[in-house]
């Protein structure tokens, strides 16, 4: 090790969770009592895993995600770096889902195609809400709890209700923004500014 070089923190793993083998988790994660990583599923640096929370085989999560308790993520969804899902939110994979074919044999993985769901950098997805695959979650957006996701989601949108629609904007640190006026916007709390144009958020540059 050089002295640029530091340790990195090693994986804590509870003895109750089931992790496959071939599963891949970043240095520093922590999986929690009756977590669920099935195989192939990778796991980013620095991650938390709450309890009995499900991650679906193929499933990717990026760094430093915090996935709360008995949340369940199928195949074959993405996560980029710094997600939040609250607790008991689901992501689905299904667009027409049946047990069985048209003749009334159980279906077998090969009877249908999985969709995912994708949640871009920094975004919330809040506690029981559900994202119906294949939907795109974007950039520093917040879902609020309970939920129900049928469109993709734009960066920085606030979205709420059945079906989820967009009530407002958010900043980086999840503050709803104030409305400056002309498609101008600023965060109360961090005094970042931002600009709506044709339904889409942007940050302001620096001054």
């Amino acid at each position: 090790m050089t002295e640029c070089e530091t340790a990195l923190p090693p994986v804590t793993i509870a003895p109750t969770a089931d992790v496959d083998d071939r599963a891949a988790i970043g240095a520093g994660s922590v999986i929690w009592h009756l977590a669920q990583v099935r195989e192939h599923a990778a796991l980013g640096e620095g991650c938390i895993l709450g309890r009995g929370a499900y991650i679906g085989p193929g499933v990717t999560v990026g760094n430093n995600c915090k996935i709360q308790n008995y949340a369940l993520i199928y195949e074959p969804a993405r996560l980029h770096d710094g997600v939040f899902v609250g607790p008991a939110a689901v992501f689905t994979n299904d667009t027409f889902p049946r047990a069985v074919t048209i003749d009334g044999a159980r279906m077998t993985a090969e009877d249908w195609e999985p969709v995912g769901v994708l949640v871009r950098t920094g975004a919330s997805i809040g506690a029981r809400s559900v994202c119906i695959a294949p939907v795109t979650i974007g950039r520093w957006a917040m879902v609020a709890a309970g939920a129900v996701v049928t469109r993709d989601v734009p960066d920085f949108a606030l979205v709420a209700g059945v079906p989820a629609r967009r009530i407002g904007w958010v900043g980086r640190n999840g503050t709803p923004l104030t409305d400056d006026g002309e498609g101008r916007f600023v965060c109360p709390i961090t005094g970042d500014r931002y600009l709506e144009h044709e339904g889409t958020l942007s940050e302001a540059a620096a001054t």
